[in-house]
């Protein structure tokens, strides 16, 4: 029986939504199960990490700090080590997805359905924020890579909101530090093998003059990471 949950949170310079997104996250039903949440800041400079540290001396919470900014698969990889949860969740620390929608992306695992659960923003069915045709372009296309590479049909490869079965995700290598985090994990979930299920989130996206930090370049990255992965790890 799975009974706790550890949602992880990276943390680089979020201080306009990380108090409102982190009490939303301590809100939210989780199927009743028991929460740990794990924060990592990755060398915020805005004030975020000086939010962290007074929430930290409240021992509400587990929070990590990186010295310097070494991107989100580090932070994941830091918090990875100190997760006891049995189902792992990743939470960004801005407000472009909905914590309420977790239940709809655990319930699977909870009943032993699904090894990995992925929130998909692009299968419809929820409200989605209309803008960024590139951005929509160039998910659309590192998804359908990674159906081609992986012989997969997922609709959303690219997705923050991913969850897991603590014992499928702890047992995979992370080695990227950045954003090609996404790349890597589906790969290595696929070509183990395990039961990946998608389910449709609701995505409220951002704009750059609103904290956006992913651009194209994060795309080619990700691009040489699916092939990478495929073919030489």
């Amino acid at each position: 029986m799975k009974s706790k949950i550890s949602i992880i949170i990276p943390v680089y310079n979020e201080i306009n939504t990380l108090e409102t997104m982190l009490n939303k996250v301590e809100h939210a039903s989780m199927c009743s199960l028991e929460k740990e949440v794990i924060l990592v800041d990755d060398g915020s400079t805005d004030g975020s990490r000086k939010l962290l540290k007074k929430i930290e001396d409240q021992n509400k919470h587990k929070v990590f700090f990186h010295s310097k900014n070494m991107g989100k698969g580090a932070a994941i990889r830091t918090a990875l080590y100190y997760a006891t949860g049995d189902v792992i969740v990743i939470q960004d620390a801005d407000l472009e997805y909905d914590p309420n929608e977790y239940d709809d992306l655990i319930k699977l695992i909870l009943e032993d359905k699904a090894d990995v659960v992925y929130g998909s923003r692009l299968s419809g069915g929820k409200p989605s924020r209309a803008f960024k045709f590139t951005h929509l372009v160039g998910n659309k296309f590192l998804t359908l890579l990674t159906n081609i590479l992986y012989d997969s049909t997922l609709t959303d490869m690219e997705t923050c909101y991913k969850a897991f079965r603590s014992d499928v995700i702890k047992n995979i290598t992370i080695k990227s530090n950045r954003f090609e985090f996404e790349p890597e994990i589906t790969a290595k979930v696929l070509k183990r093998k395990y039961h990946l299920y998608e389910t449709p989130i609701s995505y409220y996206g951002r704009d750059f003059h609103e904290g956006k930090k992913i651009t194209w370049k994060d795309g080619i990255t990700a691009l040489i990471a699916l092939v990478w992965f495929r073919f030489f790890d």
